[in-house]
Order: C-alpha cells, then sequence, then structure tokens
C-alpha cells in the first residue's frame, strides 16, 4: 500500500487557501478503502483534494490530505453510460468520451476540475434545459469511513446526497455518466448594450440552447454568448482569430489590464468601458467541449450566487448602485448563467430554475465587501452560494435555503459518524 509522505503545503488556483498536511497517493481502490480504514482506527481525518479550482475552504486538509490523480483511468462505456475513475480530470474526460462518439451534454467554462470534485460541489454550465454537471450521474462507488467500498445508484436512497455530497460522505472513487451523441455547436457571440440583453434574455433563454451573458461595471455594455446544436462542423473559427480573442485579448492583454486597474483604480471604468468593446462579433462551429471551455489564465477570487430565475432583473438592477458603493473598483465582469432544475438535495439548482450571477476580483485585490454584498442581495431571495466558490454563510441559514438539508445530513451521520471527511469548511456550512 502506499504509505503517507512528508507533509506539503498546498495552494488552490486562486491562491486564497493554502493548508500542510500529510499527503496520501492511493493508487487503487484498495488502496483508498485501506487508507480510510486506518484514518478511521487512528482518529485521523482525511480531506480529497482534487484540482484546487475551489475558491471555499472545501479542499482545506487539517491532517492528512488525499490526491486521486493516479485514480484516472477509463473502467468501461456500456452504450451512453461511462464509467470513469473519479480523479479524471474534466478535460481528459472530453477527450476519452470523444474517441467513443460520445460527450456531455453540457458544460462549465473551465475543464481542469476533476470528476469527482466537479460533480461534488455542483458544478454547472448554462442551457435551461440542462442543470448541474451532477445531474449527468447515473451511479457511483464511494468509500466510506468505515473502509467499506460502497455503490449508489438512482435507486439508491443516499443516492441524491452522494453525488453533491461535498466531500463529507466518503471518498468517491469511480463515477458512472449518461452521455450523448457527440455533437457541434454554433456558437454565435457578440457586445451588446446592457438594456437590449435583458429586454431579449427571457426570450433567447428558452429559444437557445446554451445562453450567458456578461455585463462589464460602470458599463452599460454586455457580451452575450449563444450556443446551439447544428449538424455540421462547417464554420471553423479561423486559427488567428482564435488566437487573438481566446488567448491574447481574453489572457494577455487582460492581465494587462487588471495589473493596470490594480495599481490606477482610477482609470478602471475607462478600461472596462474599452474592454466591452474590443471583442468583435463572431461565429463559428466547434466540438462541443471546445466551445464550451475556455483557456482561463488570468487568477481570480469568485462569489457565484444561484437565485430563482424570475429573480434576476432584481439582482441585475441592484449590480451598479452596490458596485458604485464600494470602496474599490471591480476589474472584472459579471457573468450570468441559466439552469434548469434537478433533483440532487445540495445542488444549488434543487427543484427550480436558475439563474446564477458570478462576480470575481482579481488576484490581490479587494474582495470582502463585494462579495458580501452580493451575499446580502441574494439570501433573501432564496439564493444559495455555490459550494466551491466564497461565501459567507452557516449551517444555520443554509437549512432554510435546502429543503432536504436534513435529510443530506442524516446519510452523513449513517456514512460518517465520526467525521473522518469533515474539515472547518464542511463544520460551518453543515454543522459538526
Amino acid at each position: 500500500m502506499t504509505t503517507p509522505v512528508d507533509a506539503r503545503r498546498w495552494t488552490n488556483w486562486g491562491r486564497n487557501q493554502q493548508s500542510v498536511a500529510e499527503v496520501l497517493t492511493p493508487a487503487s481502490i484498495d488502496e483508498v478503502a485501506a487508507m480510510v480504514s486506518a484514518a478511521a482506527r487512528d482518529g485521523r481525518r482525511i480531506k480529497v483534494v482534487g484540482s484546487g479550482h475551489s475558491f471555499t475552504a472545501i479542499a482545506v486538509a487539517d491532517d492528512r490530505r488525499m490526491l486521486l490523480h493516479r485514480l484516472n483511468q477509463l473502467v468501461s462505456v456500456d452504450g451512453p453510460l461511462v464509467t470513469v475513475q473519479a480523479g479524471m480530470p474534466l478535460s481528459t474526460l472530453n477527450v476519452v468520451l470523444d474517441r467513443h462518439g460520445l460527450a456531455l451534454p453540457n458544460l462549465g467554462d473551465i475543464d481542469a476540475q476533476t470528476v469527482a470534485g466537479a460533480i461534488s460541489t455542483a458544478t454547472h454550465g448554462t442551457g435551461i434545459a440542462h442543470s448541474t454537471l451532477a445531474s449527468s450521474v447515473e451511479a457511483v462507488t464511494m468509500v466510506t469511513a468505515s473502509g467499506r467500498i460502497e455503490g449508489y445508484d438512482r435507486t439508491s436512497p443516499e443516492f441524491p446526497a452522494a453525488v453533491v455530497g461535498l466531500g463529507a460522505l466518503g471518498v468517491l472513487v469511480e463515477v458512472t455518466l449518461r452521455c450523448v451523441p457527440a455533437f457541434v455547436l454554433l456558437a454565435d457571440e457578440k457586445p451588446m448594450p446592457l438594456p437590449d440583453v435583458l429586454a431579449g434574455i427571457e426570450d433567447w433563454v428558452p429559444a437557445n440552447d446554451h445562453v450567458e451573458f456578461f455585463w462589464y461595471p460602470y458599463t452599460a455594455r454586455a457580451q452575450v454568448k449563444i450556443n446551439n446544436i447544428v449538424p455540421e462542423h462547417d464554420r471553423p473559427l479561423p486559427r488567428f482569430r482564435g488566437w487573438l480573442d481566446d488567448e491574447f485579448l481574453s489572457n494577455t492583454v487582460f492581465q494587462g489590464v487588471c495589473k493596470i486597474g490594480q495599481k490606477m483604480p482610477g482609470v478602471v471604468p475607462a478600461l472596462n468601458s474599452v474592454a466591452a468593446r474590443a471583442l468583435s462579433p463572431r461565429s463559428y462551429t466547434g466540438r462541443s467541449d471546445r466551445v464550451f471551455c475556455s483557456s482561463r489564465r488570468v487568477r481570480f477570487t469568485e462569489m457565484e450566487y444561484e437565485i430563482p430565475r424570475a429573480a434576476l432583473p432584481e439582482v441585475i438592477d441592484a449590480l451598479p448602485r452596490l458596485i458604485e458603493a464600494l470602496p474599490f473598483k471591480v476589474l472584472f465582469p459579471v457573468e450570468v448563467r441559466f439552469t434548469g432544475p434537478d433533483d440532487l438535495w445540495l445542488s444549488h439548482g434543487y427543484g427550480r430554475e436558475s439563474a446564477y450571477v458570478a462576480v470575481h476580483q482579481y488576484l490581490g485585490c479587494p474582495y470582502e465587501p463585494y462579495f458580501r454584498a452580493l451575499e446580502a442581495l441574494c439570501e433573501p431571495l432564496g439564493g444559495r452560494p455555490h459550494w466551491g466558490k466564497l461565501h459567507y454563510r452557516t449551517a444555520a441559514d443554509l437549512r432554510p435555503a435546502y429543503e432536504r438539508f436534513d435529510d443530506f445530513l442524516a446519510v452523513r451521520d449513517r456514512l460518517d459518524p465520526a467525521r473522518v471527511f469533515t474539515n472547518d469548511y464542511l463544520d460551518r456550512v453543515l454543522g459538526n
């Protein structure tokens, strides 16, 4: 069995969470089970870490840190049902699925997360006919705190808790996903006046497969992205245009703009006005995952709130005043996406159509007053914070937002009564 190595320092992608802990690197499910059994016997705690793309402290280990990067293989393909080891990154999964003529029906704009991390935090894309990535899960295999290897599928009473489990119930080691035939997307992206976006969004969301927009603070401008499934890949994006927009402007130039804005806050409104017009309209086709996912090299901190879709106009109307009142400037655009309901107990999309409002700040810039103000705006509307994005909620005020919250806690009490898998974050959002 692989043994723990010396304690190592870990930092997440956003560089706002760190810890020092012993590191476990199992190479098999049996090794995971043996390590968990040993931890439970010795009164130790284990926290599984994926790719570190959560901004909350959900993956912060205070005792032992388990990495699943060696559990990254394809297990089986049975028609549309694909089983993979849970440490596989989404970027690898997309390649594997394409080789079998398959794809995930929806994705977010980042593909660096592991499969386990993405579903456990209810990562999502946009599209009212879709919900979180976790809604595509048909079964999971999990090592519980007793060291038992348990399987849960949609007939299992624990299933709605185990999929979006926040890492609180056990170690996910295999995941079975219901996939769809590989498909091509037509991407239509263009800058627009924000009033035009708000006037059209209620019509666009049900009429298109995937809709999102970005609003640039201190301006009345937005960038709209609409993706629809088409039968042919007949409009590929020219390589130079792709590099210019997605690498040079969206990463290299934007990094420079953020550094200028960080040093000279007074010019941020002018910079945002320029940025809102920098990306010209474009329409192109591409393999689904290549259209959904983008390179994100400019580092930031983020909060994202799910709200009932009907509450979006109230939030968007309040955001300009909220941002103007801050004691600092906001460099990043506000991202808005949409999903349909799912039935997973701690999914932020549980039981309703959702709008997601994501706010960011450049790495090193102040953010807490901004994020707290958004939370104060969204919480009374029934808002639910993304589990992997910064928020300030506790179990006491999260319980009313999730009607199956206590059902989840009951499963946790059965599967991990000694709290082998807890940490400070989980104590805060779930209770001890």
